[in-house]
């Protein structure tokens, strides 16, 4: 961990709880070491630093590639371990170069909805079941609340769910297996949600 990075994560950390009461749930399902995808839901722009900061390891994240093109916030996001892809298209790019990063044993998170969904309506694309089948990395999913109504001050909590595989070992995957295999990664995110409602 780089340690802008480092600090970058602690300034956040502090911000979120005292700004709104921050909090993670089973941060420790999380495996402190070797590849892993991240998964979770996606309604903010807060959202990949509150489902990163909370956490002792660094999140590598793909961010949409406008960002690089703004001044200073395109260097913050390099040094915070963000890598361009463009959304307009399939980015084949992309995803080579976060299975190149999973393979360092790095951490990788995706959003599997592709974009900020606030109303609850954008279909999940494959990404991540795609990641998941080329790098053979487990996937950890995660459900964040609050970033949607940051404006008002509403509490912000991560809970992380148990790592699981759908894959197995060199395993060849059809469309319709990646269709399945987003459906349940995003399946273990809704009852993320719901445990998450129900403390």
């Amino acid at each position: 961990m780089s340690g802008f990075y480092a600090l970058a994560s602690a300034v956040c950390r502090l911000v979120l709880r005292v700004g709104w009461r921050f909090r993670t749930v089973d941060a420790d399902r999380v495996p402190p070491s070797g590849p892993l995808i991240l998964a979770a839901n996606h309604v903010s722009y807060f959202d990949p630093p509150a489902l990163a900061c909370g956490l002792p390891r660094p999140i590598h994240y793909m961010a949409k590639a406008q960002l690089f093109r703004i001044p200073l916030l395109g260097t913050i996001i390099r040094w915070c371990y963000a890598y361009p892809v463009d959304r307009s298209r399939g980015d084949v790019g992309a995803i080579k170069r976060s299975v190149e990063v999973l393979r360092t044993g790095a951490a990788v998170g995706v959003f599997p909805e592709g974009t900020r969904n606030k109303s609850g309506t954008v279909v999940p694309q494959g990404g991540v079941a795609l990641l998941h089948q080329l790098s053979g990395a487990p996937i950890v999913p995660a459900y964040i609340t609050g970033t949607g109504a940051w404006r008002r001050f509403h509490r912000i909590q991560v809970i992380y769910g148990e790592p699981f595989r759908l894959a197995k070992p060199g395993e060849k995957a059809s469309r319709e297996d990646l269709a399945k295999w987003t459906g349940e990664i995003m399946g273990r995110i809704t009852t993320l949600r719901e445990r998450l409602g129900a403390d």
